[in-house]
């Protein structure tokens, strides 16, 4: 039976009328205004400037000469799978094959997180992606004394093999891609999950995944940096070396500007300060004798896809030929791979708010949105609990059927490139494209991304991007739905995970047990040829890969490298 209610009704009233009733009811006296041109009403402007979330100038409409202006040439753009790759890698794009949904993943001690890791499977995941616990990030054993009170609270808890092999027990290496987030300890937790793979007869040539392994933005934004920046650039380049010539099908590295963006960048600053912490990365390889084409296909790209629809759209789009002009003019590599930027997206955890947090549905559906009309090759979606607490399995599971709707329900994922031709999108893209281009520019000026990080250039900018951005919020001149704008009384009923409190516990008794069983004469030889090597120049990889085998922990690789290596803290910026 169909039912007419007063909006379906008004859907057949004349709109003339509706025009007019509009204008007598809705609209202040004095604000409105007769269009000369249109011969009809205009409604004076809501805000003083418009501009995007990351400050760029909007115009109302874009036409012709708009592109003309910001110098559009329509041979920048080309097709999709085609040079520079504007509009994506693929010809075909998401027809041929749809974007690994890759929920973050990682909590408590490696059995529960194991648990997590089979569950998003079977309800559709097509990747893993694994979040370590601070500890881990730091490289630092479960039982340090600097570890106590934050095991497996942020993420899972890996100190040795033996809780590698825990984390993807069941779990096909050769058939599911995983995706590490590691930076100071990449080396290490890669060396033990290619032994776990070969404990299981999965060999090294068929792991498939990708570990972060990007230090110069933990020195930018996040702080999770041990050793000096010449020191990690060198471990860096042994992973890029090993795997190379022995996991073919890894990734590298994951060139990250998701936490450039999330300690408060604008979209122009996250793609330049990412790109040019690339090149830092491929001027060490090539300083080392490596050939560009034997590592920079397996280079991948991490970035944020935050509020602003078109911005994010647009960013992605700008780097993809941002990459290729800057690799094809600088290194002229042969293989094509080498000049693709390939990335992984996620939605921006600093958008989420605690307020209203089931409004965060509609953030993370249309930054997913956003990723996906700018040909994302994975995507990670957010919880909508996220700023409460680590994910429950029923928000972690609205995440990802967030993906699902979007890839089998909205249409997006049928055409490439959906948004390209809009003169807005064309010409915000020429826009990031020329303004990241000349913040490059800068930085190499400055010496190249490791000279303005120790200079400390690009945390000062971010830090004044960041004040500028709190400063609208709190003047009210860029509304928050839930909390300057939309308020309103709320209940505090949101379910938020509950963790092990004895996880640090476990783990503390469980590494006792490892040192007190091992081979404690062959842990100590592994870790003093370590320490011999990381004095010289020889690939640290395959030493590391034999002292995992042999039940040297994290903690133990770290300290041995840090004998040589020494620490290094950043300047603040400021």
């Amino acid at each position: 039976m169909l039912v007419w209610t007063n909006f379906h009704t008004a859907m057949f009233m004349d709109l003339a009328d509706i025009t007019t009733e509009l204008i007598n009811s809705n609209i202040p006296s004095g604000s409105v205004e007769e269009s000369p041109t249109l011969g009809h009403y205009m409604v004076g402007s809501r805000k003083d400037e418009w501009k995007t979330l990351g400050g760029l100038d909007i115009p109302l409409q874009s036409d012709e000469n708009t592109l003309s202006e910001v110098g559009y040439v329509r041979s920048n753009v080309g097709d999709a799978g085609s040079k520079p790759y504007t509009r994506g890698i693929h010809a075909t794009m998401y027809r041929s094959r749809l974007w690994t949904m890759r929920q973050y993943a990682g909590f408590s001690s490696a059995e529960a997180t194991n648990e997590r890791f089979k569950l998003l499977l079977e309800r559709g995941q097509k990747g893993l992606s694994v979040a370590f616990d601070l500890p881990t990030q730091l490289g630092l054993d479960a039982d340090d004394e600097l570890s106590l009170g934050e095991v497996g609270k942020v993420g899972v808890s890996i100190s040795s093999i033996d809780d590698m092999r825990l984390l993807l027990d069941g779990i096909p290496l050769d058939q599911v891609s995983t995706s590490m987030t590691i930076n100071s300890p990449a080396i290490i937790l890669l060396a033990m999950y290619v032994a776990v793979a070969e404990e299981q007869g999965v060999s090294a040539d068929k792991v498939i995944g990708t570990i972060q392994n990007d230090i110069l933005k933990e020195y930018i934004a996040r702080g999770t940096y041990v050793f000096p920046p010449k020191q990690s650039m060198r471990l860096i380049t042994d992973v890029f070396e090993y795997c190379a010539e022995n996991i073919p099908l890894w990734n590298t590295i994951s060139i990250s500007g998701y936490h450039i963006r999330e300690a408060g960048s604008t979209a122009v600053q996250e793609i330049a300060f990412t790109l040019a912490n690339a090149l830092a990365y491929v001027e060490a390889a090539i300083d080392v004798g490596l050939d560009i084409d034997t590592f920079a296909p397996r280079l991948s790209f991490f970035f944020n896809c935050h509020n602003d629809f078109f911005e994010e759209a647009s960013k992605f789009r700008a780097a993809r030929r941002l990459w290729h002009d800057l690799i094809s003019q600088r290194y002229q590599p042969k293989n094509p791979k080498s000049a693709m930027l390939r990335f992984h997206t996620q939605v921006a955890g600093v958008s989420l708010t605690a307020q209203q947090p089931l409004n965060n549905i509609a953030r993370v559906t249309i930054q997913a949105l956003a990723a996906v009309c700018g040909g994302t090759q994975s995507l990670h979606t957010n919880s909508y609990d996220e700023a409460l607490g680590l994910p429950t399995e029923e928000s972690a599971t609205v995440a990802l059927r967030t993906q699902q709707i979007i890839a089998e329900e909205s249409g997006v994922a049928d055409v490439a490139d959906p948004l390209g031709g809009s003169y807005h999108v064309e010409a915000l893209t020429e826009r990031i494209y020329q303004q990241a281009l000349l913040q490059i520019q800068e930085i190499e000026k400055l010496g190249g991304a490791m000279a303005a990080i120790e200079a400390g250039w690009q945390q000062r900018e971010i830090h004044n991007a960041a004040f500028k951005h709190l400063n609208d919020v709190e003047s009210g001149d860029r509304k928050i739905v839930g909390v300057n704008h939309g308020v309103m009384d709320e209940e505090e009923d949101t379910e938020v995970l509950t963790l092990d409190p004895t996880v640090g516990e476990m783990q503390c008794k469980r590494l006792g047990d490892l040192r007190a069983d091992r081979d404690a004469q062959l842990a100590k030889s592994c870790l003093d040829s370590i320490g011999l090597a990381s004095a010289g120049s020889d690939n640290l990889f395959p030493l590391i890969l034999s002292a995992v085998k042999a039940d040297c922990t994290v903690g133990e690789i770290m300290n041995a490298m840090r004998a040589e290596f020494g620490e290094w803290m950043a300047p603040s910026g400021f």
